[in-house]
């Protein structure tokens, strides 16, 4: 059957093995192309077909309900559930999202693309199924994979699911990646599968006592996912525990007897501590093996949880990717099919955060560099490579990073903690009471601070100056130009002695400056003076290109300003808010969320000057709502942070009268 034949999870059914290993040849090279043109997530889609077709042959959604962690390993999944022709605009502007979507399809549960969630989701709609809420909902099953083991917020969930023994199917899919390789010695696969045409190098064959170890752990396995099994295994504890006087010795030491095998046999043991069954390894590129598994889980999951353990390979059937060893393409920009993408390297700001923090820790041993999964895209492979005793990758877990961080500056180091700012919002608790409570030196450089786009509403980083700035002690940076993040990280290490430091900067290009053309420390710095104190404009970070670019604007109409790049958000520069106060019209530029944001907190602090003249104030920011994808220079366009909408907002303030 061809790929443009399946229009929902249905169609699935009837096929043979044989065509199904078409399809799935099929799917590999349709999402290739798509995400060649579109860009997207290419190695965890490459690695999850089979294992998703198994998926949607043995359970039927929605009425069962598949849940998705990592959401970005779920492209398989909206094609099979008739999704297919939405991938011409895969990421794009009112097209489909990279992640599951409750608004395109109703076997999308959860719009979930921050890590580790899932397990929580799946014992929160165990629990509503069992109070009889959908009661014709017989299975819930939690994928999760790409490292999202890893996520304290994981194990959480495991302990409630083994306390409660509610009915949840777990699927690990273990790649052995998250976007990096795994940092966690609970999901390493028995041994690395690879695709069949690489299975001749003798190097990467099994041994033969590993080949016999395989075969002994399957056949276990298959005896456990026996119901019979099940079933009689039970009445044997139960016998053995009434026994008199010897029963609760003899149900112990038949326990203690499988724990030993499967011990020797099998990675269960933390599984099990916890009460949730563990069955495993599965080769998750065997379409029968993988349904077998499934299949058998539906008649155990009435005892209670289990956990499926698929091995699956990372970019399976695209030579571009299973030869990149720094991620398996996990993501993509756009590029040719044929021959992939280039190299992935840092750009703009990151690049000048990757070459900053190298030069600073060859002067200064007691930086550290930390991250979350993410070595690659937050720029710590130079440093990583220059300093590998010094750099620490927790895998996904950020309120660990944030708390490690914490314990290694009360021990005398300088931890420069690099994350996604979207993800920062997952350690918020940590920052404030672990870190900046106790006043630590701990500096935070939070990349993809702003509009990001096409990752949609849960990568845009745009809370962390409103949640940041109200964090008692924390400084608060924004560089407008890749220059200034260097001096900005430099004078951190420096000044962050007296408490923690963050700085935040976007993706994309950065602007390029002369070297006279930096700030320094924690002050702001004029870029435009106005021969008549008529309008001042406060721009933070990446606005004050766009505002440098409105005022040329505003100049060829004879209109001037004043002009600050704030730089130090918190605490605010007082000569910058001392000169914003002699002005008619103040106005603040930034591209976080404007409520509550540092335009509010700038705003306030220039009306509470002796002696100004009251000037009006405008706020410009970010609205509070989750913005759909699309291009970040599209969206600021959209809600007027432009050049050209900020100088038409400029011009018609620039007539205001002081309030």
């Amino acid at each position: 059957m061809a790929l443009s034949d399946i229009r929902q999870p249905s169609d699935l059914a009837n096929l043979s093995y044989e065509q199904l290993a078409e399809l799935s040849s099929e799917i590999r090279e349709f999402i290739v192309e798509s995400v060649a043109k579109n860009s997207g997530h290419l190695g965890s889609n490459l690695g999850a077909v089979e294992l998703t077709l198994a998926l949607h042959r043995v359970f039927e959604s929605p009425r069962d309900a598949i849940l998705w962690d990592t959401g970005h390993q779920a492209y398989v999944h909206k094609i099979v559930t008739g999704r297919r022709g939405g991938f011409g605009n895969l990421r794009q502007a009112g097209g489909i999202s990279g992640y599951p979507s409750r608004e395109e399809s109703v076997h999308d549960f959860i719009e979930n693309s921050h890590a580790s969630t899932v397990l929580s989701y799946a014992y929160g709609l165990a629990v509503a199924r069992d109070a009889g809420q959908t009661p014709d909902r017989q299975h819930i099953i939690a994928v999760i994979g790409d490292g999202s083991l890893t996520g304290g917020m994981a194990y959480e969930a495991l302990n409630n699911l083994g306390h409660s023994q509610r009915r949840v199917i777990i699927v690990l899919n273990d790649n052995g990646r998250s976007y990096a390789p795994t940092i966690s010695n609970l999901i390493s696969p028995l041994e690395k599968i690879k695709a069949p045409s690489a299975l001749n190098e003798t190097s990467d064959l099994p041994r033969p006592q590993d080949r016999l170890t395989k075969k002994l752990s399957r056949a276990l396995t298959d005896i456990r996912m026996n119901p019979v099994y099940v079933r009689r295994q039970r009445k044997l504890e139960k016998f053995l525990y009434q026994l008199p006087v010897i029963g609760p010795q003899a149900e112990r030491g038949l326990e203690a007897f499988k724990a030993g095998i499967r011990e020797f046999l099998q990675p269960t043991a933390f599984f099990e501590a916890l009460g949730v069954r563990y069955v495993g390894p599965i080769d998750g590129h065997d379409q029968q093996e993988l349904e077998d598994a499934l299949n058998a889980a539906k008649l155990n999951v009435e005892e209670g949880p289990l956990v499926i353990h698929v091995i699956t390979q990372k970019g399976r059937g695209y030579a571009p990717a299973e030869d990149d060893d720094e991620k398996n393409l996990h993501d993509a920009p756009v590029f040719d099919p044929m021959t992939g993408p280039p190299k992935s390297l840092p750009t703009g700001y990151t690049q000048a955060f990757a070459d900053a923090i190298v030069k600073i820790a060859e002067q200064d041993s007691r930086v550290v560099a930390i991250t979350a999964a993410m070595p690659g895209p937050t720029g710590l492979l130079p440093f990583q490579s220059h300093f590998p005793e010094r750099f620490i990758d927790v895998g996904i877990a950020e309120q660990h990073a944030v708390t490690a961080a914490a314990g290694m500056a009360m021990g005398g180091l300088r931890p420069v903690v690099a994350l996604y700012s979207t993800f920062l919002n997952r350690a918020w608790d940590q920052v404030v009471y672990d870190v900046a409570l106790h006043r630590l030196p701990v500096v935070f450089c939070l990349d993809r601070a702003g509009i990001t786009g096409d990752d949609g509403p849960s990568h845009n980083g745009i809370f962390d100056m409103a949640l940041l700035s109200k964090v008692p002690g924390m400084r608060l940076l924004a560089p407008s130009s890749a220059q200034d993040l260097a001096k900005m990280l430099e004078d951190a290490i420096a000044l962050v002695d007296t408490g923690p430091v963050a700085i935040r900067y976007p993706k994309g290009i950065a602007r390029v400056v002369g070297e006279h053309e930096i700030g320094s420390g924690f002050q702001a710095r004029k870029l435009r003076t106005s021969k008549v104190p008529n309008v001042c404009v406060l721009a933070i970070g990446k606005m004050v290109g766009a505002a440098d670019q409105a005022a040329e604007i505003l100049a060829s109409r004879g209109i001037e300003i004043t002009l600050w790049d704030v730089r130090c958000c918190v605490p605010a520069d007082a000569t910058m808010i001392a000169d914003a106060s002699k002005h008619c019209v103040v106005v603040t530029i930034e591209d976080g969320i404007r409520d509550g944001g540092v335009g509010m907190a700038l705003a306030d602090a220039v009306t509470n000057i002796d002696g100004s003249v009251h000037p009006h104030i405008e706020v410009l920011g970010l609205p509070t709502k989750f913005t759909p994808q699309a291009k970040p220079d599209a969206i600021l366009k959209q809600l007027g942070l432009d050049a050209n909408s900020l100088a038409e907002t400029i011009a018609e303030l620039a007539t205001v009268k002081p309030n």
